[in-house]
């Protein structure tokens, strides 16, 4: 799709007629990570497929409609689904949410996932707070020619997660003794995993953990200038010289254990932005 003013503009005018009113954090919740959406106080929906201009979730375990609500005392937007390369889409489309919430007000955006780990170090269960990244998807959702009516075509990724928010989660991490790891993430176009050869060249450039998502939305934010946190939920080991087949279901049910420790660190961040 072809991203213009107009666009934008219908979808945004859409969710506040909807009751969408400046919510102030934006949330991006992944694979098997919906449920805090469950705890948003006196919550507003809206449906993808009602939202002008919005793409739609394929996947079955993403349910897709964007949550609007109180939430530790702060008005929050609220991601239940979101869009991948591996689902058709472009770029444009992947990141088309994060522009409407932008618009919507939000100053904060916080960013989950389901990753591999690839660090022999994490275990399947932990969490990995996202320090850096790595885009292999092949190209940039800042890539297309009107860009620069939407914000610097050269944006600077010197520190893509905001240092703030990435120093507070280590404190309410420590102090709730939830186990934080701490990594590079690298974001490949799937939806089939890695082969053996595939982890070990991953390891060798440095990423800590694998997966599909969240790179293209945390460009954009940065167009934005929108401040992010991201942390991932590690869901599987890929130790290419001990490698199990991997189910997706089990993936889920990993990411679903562990979502209450998310959700936890989430929480008590926001009472502290």
């Amino acid at each position: 799709m072809r991203l213009t003013e107009k666009q934008l503009q219908e979808s945004t005018e859409y969710l506040k007629s909807k009751g969408f009113d400046a919510p102030e954090i934006g949330i991006v919740l992944g694979t098997g990570l919906g449920k805090l959406a469950d705890e948003i106080e006196s919550p507003i929906e809206a449906h993808y497929n009602h939202i002008p201009f919005f793409p739609l979730a394929t996947v079955e375990f993403h349910s897709g409609k964007l949550i609007y609500g109180n939430f530790e005392g702060k008005k929050v937007v609220v991601m239940q689904g979101r869009f991948h390369l591996y689902e058709g889409y472009d770029l444009m489309d992947v990141t088309y949410p994060i522009r409407v919430m932008h618009r919507l007000g939000i100053k904060k955006l916080f960013i989950s996932n389901a990753s591999g780990a690839i660090n022999l170090e994490f275990k399947k269960g932990d969490m990995m707070l996202i320090e850096d990244h790595i885009n292999l998807q092949g190209s940039s959702p800042l890539a297309f020619k009107n860009v620069a009516q939407f914000g610097d075509r050269f944006v600077d990724m010197l520190e893509p997660y905001d240092l703030g928010m990435r120093s507070e989660l280590i404190k309410i991490a420590k102090k709730e003794g939830i186990t934080l790891q701490r990594g590079v993430y690298a974001s490949v176009v799937g939806p089939q995993l890695e082969t053996k050869a595939e982890y070990r060249m991953l390891r060798t450039i440095g990423a800590d953990a694998v997966g599909m998502s969240t790179v293209p939305e945390v460009i954009v934010a940065n167009h934005l200038r929108l401040p992010i946190v991201a942390v991932s939920v590690l869901t599987d080991e890929c130790d290419p010289d001990n490698l199990q087949a991997v189910d997706i279901q089990d993936i889920i049910g990993i990411a679903e254990r562990t979502e209450p420790k998310m959700v936890k660190l989430f929480r008590e961040l926001i009472k502290v932005i």
